[in-house]
């Protein structure tokens, strides 16, 4: 193998991926180093029970190739990370990039060798194995939270039972049959893994600096013809949430507008009149129900009044009131932080373990 190349990409996760891609039809020769054994990035390290996408998973998908759109199908609205994993999969396949990608390399130097008239540069990249591979360019195609950290919790290094962490679940998974269970953190990955945890646990009990809101997915199985139809307009779809046309929050535009009630501000509608318009997106589910009135994240009391509704469905579906308090934000406007699209979660706080 040829050590030198125009590009050295770290990382071949959805921005590794793409990255090979668009070398290759500018010509130029490029090489990945992965420290997994797969490609897929966040997909192939985060495996934890639960672990879902939060976009849809139509519009959370690689948009620079037709014949690409055309030859995965989807089978939920909200993707599990084996699916998602296998699409990452599909995609290298179908651009034939393993060729140009060194699986079981974890990266452990870069270093500048040379460096020529004007910006030209040499790099020298190593790994752990000992491989070195030079290029004009590097790219650090790793993710901004490509590197775990356990939380400095006095004792965590003394635990007697196991400790797992979300970005660093064991590929054969955990079974909680029979076990008492802590989670920590009621982040995405924590609001998705309760559920699912609850399942098997003999006791779950949860740790939480501060809750988040939440807003349910609604998902399920995709309908072929539907997808088939959606499929067919793919060019147009793409374009429309290209330039801003959608609500921004992954979503598709799978409800007319004329059936969705909208508004431009909360905050000068009683609280009734505010239930009536986001009762429609709630139960669509997906993040776009902060996009139901167009102020919610410019306006304190149009956001205001939108956090109470959420407040309020919390209490209506957690029937112990302490704990439902417990479950309600009110540290932040909803929105500031990111949204949380859950299958169950608050629900499970009705659990008897």
């Amino acid at each position: 193998m040829t050590n030198k190349f125009h590009v050295v990409v770290v990382g071949a996760g959805f921005a590794g991926l793409y990255l090979l891609y668009r070398l290759r039809q500018a010509g130029l020769t490029a090489v990945a180093l992965e420290q997994g054994d797969n490609v897929g990035g966040t997909w192939y390290w985060n495996r934890y029970p639960g672990a879902r996408c939060d976009a849809e998973s139509l519009a959370y998908s690689f948009s620079f190739s037709e014949s690409l759109d055309q030859s995965w199908n989807w089978s939920e609205r909200y993707a599990a990370q084996p699916e998602i994993l296998r699409y990452a999969e599909h995609v290298a396949d179908h651009f034939d990039l393993r060729r140009d990608i060194r699986f079981n390399e974890r990266v452990n130097g870069v270093h500048l060798i040379e460096q020529r008239t004007g910006a030209d540069a040499l790099w020298r990249v190593t790994t752990e194995s000992g491989l070195q591979v030079q290029g004009d360019f590097c790219v650090l195609a790793t993710g901004c939270l490509s590197v775990p950290q356990l939380p400095a919790i006095d004792g965590i290094d003394n635990f007697a039972g196991d400790v797992f962490q979300a970005s660093r679940w064991p590929k054969d998974g955990v079974d909680f049959s029979g076990r008492r269970v802590g989670l920590i953190g009621t982040g995405s990955s924590g609001i998705q893994a309760v559920p699912v945890m609850a399942q098997e646990a003999d006791h779950l009990q949860v740790f939480q600096r501060t809750p988040n809101f939440s807003v349910p997915a609604a998902n399920g199985p995709l309908d072929p013809d539907w997808v088939k139809q959606f499929k067919r307009h793919y060019p147009a779809h793409r374009h429309f949430h290209k330039h801003g046309l959608s609500s921004g929050f992954g979503d598709l535009e799978i409800v007319p507008k004329a059936r969705m009630p909208a508004a431009d501000t909360a905050a000068e509608l009683d609280a009734q009149t505010v239930s009536a318009v986001l009762e429609p997106y709630w139960q669509r589910g997906g993040a776009s129900f902060l996009s139901a009135f167009a102020d919610s994240l410019l306006d304190a009391n149009s956001n205001a009044a939108v956090a109470d509704f959420v407040r309020n469905k919390i209490r209506s579906i957690v029937k112990d009131p302490k704990t439902a308090e417990l479950l309600c934000p009110s540290d932040h406007p909803i929105g500031s932080k990111r949204i949380c699209v859950d299958t169950g979660y608050y629900e499970t706080f009705n659990l008897p373990h």
